[in-house]
Order: structure tokens, then sequence, then C-alpha cells
């Protein structure tokens, strides 16, 4: 284990006959399979401070000076104060997602595991002398009333969901499945505070984790023991309406967090069988990111005024396109947030709903029940609509319906899973949609991805050569007010980036591109044609959110391509 660099550390003085003597009880605590600190305790010939140097010295410990140290300034409320009191260890520093935990006994293994499960970080042993621990752990229990550590806001936490109290009942009967209730609700609460998008729970052979996707980048935030992997998968299932008793094949279902009176959050759950158990997605569906308005997403001036153009027209076909997680959701319920007034019929087809928007007729497609894309699209038709929206367009008979619908007088919205906005229109055309009609019912295509943002506390001015920016791609115009920063990190943000900023390319189809569409042209051509009227790409529109300092030039190279 490393040393702790930069922390006080006491020079003890050692008497030969005490450390003889604590060097024979050491041998003795061994032999026997017992605690070393016990023992030196009950034979009461050695000072604690010359019991904690030996051992540490034995197990390879860092040793710190409890009086070195402000009670205040401990991070206890990271541990609660049952687990205090019943291993007498002491939270002493908190560095990231470590935490560095004293306590005078070095075999106390199972005290760092249990602190591991529950605070979900990693746990480092620091040994202090027992007489002071003694007092240190003394005076917390004396100062604290109520535990530490625990879920602060479990009053204000709400799990909703049918049929839940009946299933919860049958399987968590016993009281040891008490932890992990505390443990998922944690979880959960935790990765809405920290404004995570997914969360994974994973089994493996020899180990679980739990990861979170934060700023679009997974880490690892809870390693919980491999044996509680059927507990955490069927305690998920309950609160997700799913059948517990089926693990052969992939599930879906949802969960309703309710946090405060104003505020709910939604969880998309997927179970998936592995080989060692089931994995488990949770997709968190957050109300709050469909009102941010278009100002917030990252729009550059003239393509937020393209958007809004679009949106504003009777009819037509807006086209939304960018790989998963790249925010395209959120822009289409952002633009019919735009539309939703109490004189415009909105209808949706979902796989599924994601938000629910009050106003907005939302439909869930199902396959098993025969309710595709076309069937409700078809429904919509004979529903007296203005504006439609297509979760997505995966063959060519929603396709061939949606256009019909931007053709007769609707305006209709959608989703592609294309990398730019060319090859959005050389995709509806490989689905077998005729060139004419293509050129007659798109009007406006948006291509997307998701950069993270510097974090405005800490990021620090970078210094790059020109000749490194020229060939990523900047041109004099850019640089001439470029104001380049990079990532540094701080109590903070995470890795030097917080929050995430939309990278957009907006795409108008103008006169010269319908009519290369109807000469059958390739995506090449198409992007030869809107670069020349003044479109920018994404690679342009990444660079220059990195000229205005709002991304770094090595995530704009993450997220897109020259």
């Amino acid at each position: 284990m490393p040393a702790l660099t930069g922390l006080p550390k006491r020079l003890v003085e050692n008497q030969l006959l005490e450390a003889e003597q604590a060097a024979a009880l050491l041998d003795k605590a061994k032999k026997e399979s017992i605690s070393f600190t016990a023992l030196a305790l009950s034979e009461g010939k050695v000072k604690a401070v010359t019991m904690a140097q030996l051992a540490s010295e034995e197990f390879g410990l860092p040793l710190f000076d409890l009086a070195a140290i402000e009670q205040d300034s401990m991070p206890v409320d990271q541990v609660s104060r049952e687990l205090i009191e019943k291993h007498r260890v002491i939270p002493l520093f908190q560095r990231g997602n470590r935490l560095f935990v004293g306590l005078s006994d070095p075999s106390n293994i199972l005290a760092v595991d249990e602190i591991k499960f529950n605070t979900g970080m990693s746990v480092d042993m620091v040994l202090v002398e027992e007489d002071k621990l003694a007092i240190a752990v003394d005076r917390f229990i004396s100062d604290s009333d109520t535990g530490f550590g625990d879920l602060g806001d479990d009053e204000d936490l709400d799990l909703e969901s049918p049929q839940e109290e009946d299933k919860k009942q049958d399987e968590n009967d016993g009281a040891d499945d008490a932890p992990i209730v505390k443990f998922i609700n944690k979880m959960l609460l935790d990765a809405v505070k920290q404004g995570s998008s997914d969360l994974h729970f994973e089994p493996y052979e020899k180990r679980y984790r739990v990861r979170y996707r934060t700023d679009g980048v997974l880490h690892e935030v809870a390693s919980p023991p491999v044996n509680l992997a059927g507990k955490i998968a069927a305690r998920l299932k309950v609160m997700s309406q799913m059948d517990i008793s089926e693990r052969r094949i992939p599930q879906d279902g949802r969960i309703k967090m309710k946090i405060s009176k104003n505020r709910a959050i939604d969880f998309r759950v997927n179970t998936l069988p592995t080989l060692f158990g089931e994995k488990i997605v949770l997709r968190i569906l957050d109300p709050s990111s469909a009102q941010l308005g278009i100002d917030m997403l990252g729009y550059e001036p003239e393509q937020k005024k393209l958007y809004m153009d679009a949106l504003h027209k009777p009819q037509g076909m807006i086209l939304v396109t960018g790989p998963t997680g790249s925010g395209k959701t959120v822009s289409l319920y952002t633009g019919l947030n735009i539309l939703n007034v109490e004189g415009t019929n909105i209808s949706t087809a979902e796989d599924p709903v994601e938000i629910n928007l009050e106003g907005i007729n939302q439909v869930n497609v199902s396959a098993k029940v025969g309710l595709d894309f076309a069937a409700a699209l078809r429904s919509f038709l004979r529903q007296d609509p203005d504006v439609v929206m297509v979760g997505e367009i995966r063959d060519l008979e929603t396709a061939s319906i949606a256009i019909k619908a931007a053709q007769t007088g609707h305006l209709v919205l959608s989703t592609l899973h294309t990398n730019s906005a060319a090859e959005t229109l050389t995709r509806l055309a490989n689905m077998g949609v005729p060139a004419f009609n293509i050129a007659t019912s798109v009007t406006l295509i948006i291509a997307q991805r998701l950069a993270r943002r510097l974090c405005k506390s800490c990021k620090k001015p970078a210094n790059i050569p020109k000749e490194a920016l020229y060939e990523a791609g900047f041109t004099d115009a850019l640089l001439a007010e470029a104001e380049i920063y990079q990532p540094v990190g701080c109590s903070e943000c995470s890795d030097g980036y917080k929050g995430r900023v939309g990278i957009y390319e907006v795409v108008r189809i103008t006169d010269s591109i319908s009519r290369i569409i109807m000469e059958n042209g390739n995506s090449i051509q198409i992007s030869d044609a809107a670069r020349k009227e003044g479109f920018n790409d994404l690679r342009t529109s990444a660079l220059m959110k990195v000229a205005q300092g709002v991304t770094s030039l090595e995530e704009a190279n993450r997220v897109t391509t020259d």
C-alpha cells in the first residue's frame, strides 16, 4: 500500500524491551489467530504507540498521529455511525473516490470490506494508536445522536411502482435484504445527484461492479460482494415490475423515483442474461432535461435560427441523427415543447416513451401486440394531427408513411442512426425511398454529438503550437479570437470537465442539395454542397466550441473526426 504523502507523521521513540514484548505478542497473535490489538491490550505490557509502530512495520501500513488532525475535518459523514461503532474505526481523509480509514487493528479486514461496500469507495487502511482512536470514536458517538453515511434523503425518496408492495414482501422477507434495499436506493439517488445518464450493474466471475455514465464517460463507483449479485438483480427487477423468476431472457421495465414534491425521475431498466448473472442497465430519464430551452443546448446562433424556422413551417420533415447517447431525444423534445401550444395537436410514437410531456399525445409502440411505428403513424393521420413525431425511422414502410404525412400538410419530426447529415439522405435512398420524395419532404437535418464542457473553476489556457492547430482543422478566422483551454481537475468537476454541450451540423435542404438528391448523388457530393452553402459540419462546429473555450481539443477529437 503506498504511503500517504504530505501527511504529518509522528516520530516514535522505541524502547528495546517494549519492542521485544510487542514482537512476542505479535507472534502469539498469529499462532492463536486472534487480534493483535486485543491481545496487546489484555496483556497491558505494551504502550499503544509502540504497538502501532510495530504493526505498521509488520503489515506495511502508514502510521498516523490522530492528534495532528481536527475531528471536524474528518469525513465522518461518509461512514455510518453503526460501522464506526461496530468496528472502532474513524474516517481520516477523502481524496476523490478514495477514503482513508484509521484503525488500530490491521487484521480487521472485515471492517474495510463492509465500509467499501456501504460507501462505494476505495478504502485504504491507516494505522493509528489505540488509545487516541478510542477517544476519537467515543467523542464522535457522544456528539452524534443519529448515524452518518446513511441515505440522508431517504424520507424524500419514494419509489413508485404498482404491485411492488406484494412482490417486495415475497422477495425481502429476511432482515438480510435490508442492506440491499438501502444500497440500491443510494446508488439511484447518487446517480441523479451526479447528473449521470446511465447506471450499470455488472456481475463477473470473481467480482461485481457498479458504474455510472457521467458526462458520457463510464466510471466505477461501487464493488459489492459478488455473492450479492442475485439479490441486487432481484431487487431491481421487483422495483421495475419484471418477472423475478425469469433469468434466461432480457426484460424491460421502468422505475419511478420521487425526489421531492415537485420532481420525479424515471429509470428505464433493461436486463441481459450474461455468463455470471444478469447485467442490468438503468437509463435516467429526467423530465427537466426537456425543459432546458433551446438556448441551453449549444446551438450556434445561425443553427438555432435554422431549427426555429423549420419548426414554424406548417409542413415538412425534420430529422435528427447521431449515435445512441448523442442527445437526439432532448433535441426533439425541446422542439416539441416549443410547438406545444393550445392550438396545436401533437402526437408521438416512441419505443419507449422516455419523457412524459403534458399536452402531447404519446404512444408506446409494441411489436408484441402489432403496434409498430407504421401502425401508429397510420392511426395518427386519422386523428387530425398538426405535428407528428416518430421515435425512429427503421424501415421503408415507416419512412414512406412519414414522408406522406410531411407532404400532406403535417410537420414530422424523427430520428435516424447515421453519422452525418449527408449520410442521412443517402440512408433514406438506400431504404428504397424515391429521390423525389426525399427532396420534396425533408426540410432540415440535424446531426449531433455531445462533448464534455470544461470546468469553469479549474480550466487553464492550453499552449498548443499553431502548426498542430492548423493540422487539427483550425482556420485563421477561427484562431483570430480563439481562447483555447485544457482540463485540470478540481473538487467541483470530474477530470476537468463538468456537464456537456451539444455539437451540431444543421443543414437546410436547399435547391442545390435537392438537385443532387434528384440526380442520385452520393453523400460526399451532398456534403460538399452543404459546405458551399455555408453549413458547418460536425468537425467545424466542434472546433468552434474549442475556440470559444467551452471544451478542449482532446474532447473535440474524441467525439468528431477530421
